[in-house]
């Protein structure tokens, strides 16, 4: 605060100051009356200013209070003695290389240890180390002789549960233990453009292969891969994969995906309710419609059309012929799939159709596959099929000059153009599913929002 003597003292003088001025102001004229005032009322407003002003604290006099503490220093003798009698570890990283040996690999791993060599050898489970592919990641702890502690690497036996391989030492003993591993999922989002083909697009853009066959199946309804795309066109995708020590393991599934097809925009969401007791789950469009139709456009996902469903010159018989169906030309041994779900009404040899499969739908519905090189295993007549089921391979058997397929779409027996027939969709979701189907979807599209370039050329959302 303010000290009191100073107060006074100021306080004082511009009292006397009040006085002097208010005699000056009595005989003076009213503007200089007016001015005065004025003054008057200045001065008085700074005499309270100066009485509650806080004063500038004096740093000279605030107290200094010393603290003096001695702290114990480690006692470095004591912390080398700790470490002396606990015993060290060294960790070794290494990955398979082509042409490794077990001798190789262990040399690399810095494995001095010719018991856990023999181990390895003679063990049923640890051998698996010696059938590591090439780039596999294999850990190893030895002690400072060198000899094997622990092993570890993740199985690859084709099993869909991953496993880690452990090599441990117990004493003098070692044991081998698969172990099931334990993985970091993590969501990852790509996007395209097709320039040549859809493979070398997701190769441009780090896209596994497997993700490229998952985007073939979510659009085969609408997009024929072997006729459709179109240079230029787009695609986003966002899928799952899944790392270990932060590994690439595998790669799961395509969680959404965005197709822009000649001028068309096509989208996907995976959904699998989980109130759905029956499980199994699919892909719908953004408003919860299913993307399944009853039929595919292709029965191969990679191929060219050689022949449409139209007038043509036999290539055998030398004369003009309607061609019932279309033909898809590709390699000998190409997998052949079920169009749509149904049952197999023949199976064998039908003059120049070569190797043929008849499959019975609904409603009049059928679907012939033929010059096939070979019928798919356990394929027989009666036999339940489902959409994309492999029914066969491609040939060139009956009336062909060429390996491919024709395929016929008949409808009531009388043959159909399959790619421009129009079947529908199956069932959309509605009530609870479509609830929790839009928050998942919501999610999507705005992945696909951050995908999407700016100032891409225009696209129109299908209506199917």
């Amino acid at each position: 605060m303010f000290p009191q003597d100073k107060f006074k003292r100021v306080t004082s003088r511009c009292i006397s100051a009040l006085h002097s001025c208010h005699h000056k102001i009595s005989g003076s004229s009213p503007k200089a009356r007016i001015v005065g005032a004025s003054a008057l009322f200045l001065a008085a407003f700074t005499i309270g200013a100066a009485g509650f002003a806080p004063a500038e604290p004096d740093m000279k006099d605030a107290p200094v209070n010393p603290i003096s503490k001695e702290l114990a220093l480690p006692d470095l003798q004591q912390q080398i003695s700790a470490l002396e009698e606990n015993a060290q570890y060294y960790v070794n990283e290494e990955k398979v290389r082509t042409g490794d040996t077990l001798a190789t690999l262990l040399n690399r791993l810095g494995v001095d240890d010719e018991d856990a060599a023999n181990f390895i050898k003679s063990d049923t489970l640890a051998r698996s180390v010696m059938q590591l592919r090439a780039g596999k990641r294999v850990v190893a702890q030895t002690d400072e002789n060198g000899e094997l502690v622990r092993l570890s690497a993740m199985l690859d036996d084709g099993s869909d549960t991953l496993r880690n391989l452990v090599i441990s030492r117990e004493g003098d003993h070692f044991k081998a233990d698969a172990v099931p591993a334990t993985l970091e999922r993590r969501v990852e989002m790509r996007s395209g453009i097709i320039f040549s083909s859809l493979f070398a697009a997701t190769d441009t853009a780090q896209i596994p292969d497997a993700v490229a066959l998952q985007l073939v199946d979510m659009f085969a309804t609408n997009i024929n891969f072997a006729a459709d795309l179109r240079r230029g066109d787009r695609f986003n995708v966002v899928y799952e994969t899944f790392w270990q020590n932060g590994e690439p393991v595998r790669t799961g599934r395509v969680l959404a995906g965005e197709f822009d097809n000649a001028g068309n925009r096509y989208q996907a969401v995976w959904f699998n309710d989980p109130g759905n007791k029956g499980g199994g789950g699919g892909y719908y469009a953004f408003d919860g419609k299913s993307l399944k139709k009853a039929f595919l456009k292709s029965p191969l996902a990679f191929t060219r059309i050689s022949s449409g469903f139209s007038m043509r010159l036999h290539p055998i018989l030398g004369k003009w012929k309607q061609h019932t169906g279309v033909d898809f030309a590709a390699p000998t041994g190409t997998p052949i799939h079920a169009a749509a779900d149904g049952v197999v009404d023949f199976v064998g040899q039908q003059n120049g159709y070569g190797n043929i499969v008849v499959i019975k739908h609904w409603s009049g519905y059928s679907t012939a596959y033929g010059h096939m090189s070979r019928f798919a295993a356990g394929i027989k007549k009666g036999m339940k099929i489902s959409q994309s089921d492999v029914i066969g391979y491609v040939g060139m058997t009956g009336w062909a000059t060429g390996p491919h397929l024709h395929y016929e779409f008949r409808v009531n027996n009388q043959p159909r153009n399959p790619l421009s027939v129009d079947v529908p969709n199956n069932q959309a979701l509605t009530g609870p599913q479509l609830k929790n189907f839009r928050t998942v979807a919501a999610e999507m599209q705005h992945r696909m929002a951050m995908l999407r370039v700016p100032g891409a050329p225009d696209v129109k959302l299908a209506s199917k």
